[in-house]
């Protein structure tokens, strides 16, 4: 029987509340949660057979409200799913070998949360709008047709030319995008992770984290940019415990 870890947690706010909230709560398979302790952090764990953990949605959501419990009481660092120690005593030299690594971690995340934003469009939709604007592409779609009479490899290179211009020019649109937004999260303080062009339709895909207390503030940034770009749809969620913000490799 070994002990899964659903979270990491600062306990130096209200020791005592946890053992009475733990014992609200359940954890993977209805299993009652305990907390293992080293000065000032605590883990979260329940008993588990390792065989038989699966990543089953059921699992997978118990997991996670155990995490979002957690972090409406406590500073956290969510584990991840299938994170599996052999013993209790397993968790406490874990606690113990990475102590100032977690409480670093921690004081990072104290009273803030996770957001995510993805911003979708129709990429050709928009591709075609940012080619109209672009007088740059008009100069070259203007030699494309002239050279109709010209060789065929010449045809082929303008084609390729104006495609790649095209591209350079939606990254422009995306990074100009990027960094107003940017702008609100550095008046907001936020920490944050951006990747550009996840799929075909997703053009940003971001989380940062941010103190709770400023999450209306950060709604009305986003409602401002949806309002500006009415050709993007603005999807954000959260709050969430900070799943993306935990920088640790643990050492047993």
């Amino acid at each position: 029987m070994g002990k899964i870890i659903y979270a990491i947690l600062s306990n130096r706010i209200n020791p005592g509340k946890l053992t009475s909230l733990l014992s609200e709560i359940k954890g993977i398979g209805g299993a009652g949660l305990i907390s293992v302790s080293f000065n000032q952090i605590s883990a979260v764990i329940s008993d588990t057979e390792k065989a038989g953990l699966t990543a089953t949605q059921t699992n997978a959501f118990a997991f996670a409200s155990v995490i979002d419990t957690l972090d409406k009481n406590y500073p956290v660092l969510p584990m991840r799913f299938g994170s599996i120690i052999e013993s209790t005593d397993s968790v406490q030299k874990m606690l113990e070998n990475n102590y100032a690594e977690f409480q670093n971690n921690l004081q990072k995340v104290e009273n803030k949360s996770e957001f995510g934003l993805k911003i979708f469009c129709d990429t050709r939709k928009l591709k075609a709008e940012l080619q109209m604007k672009s007088e740059e592409l008009s100069e070259v779609s203007e030699k494309t047709g002239s050279a109709k009479n010209d060789s065929v490899f010449k045809e082929y290179i303008n084609q390729k030319l104006k495609a790649h211009r095209l591209e350079e020019i939606l990254m422009g649109y995306i990074d100009s995008i990027i960094a107003e937004f940017t702008g609100f999260l550095v008046e907001l303080k936020a920490v944050k992770k951006i990747k550009k062009m996840t799929t075909d339709t997703t053009i940003i895909d971001a989380v940062f984290l941010l103190e709770k207390n400023k999450k209306a503030e950060l709604v009305q940034a986003i409602e401002v940019m949806q309002g500006k770009y009415s050709e993007l749809n603005f999807v954000l969620t959260g709050p969430w415990p900070p799943y993306s913000f935990v920088d640790i490799t643990i050492k047993q």
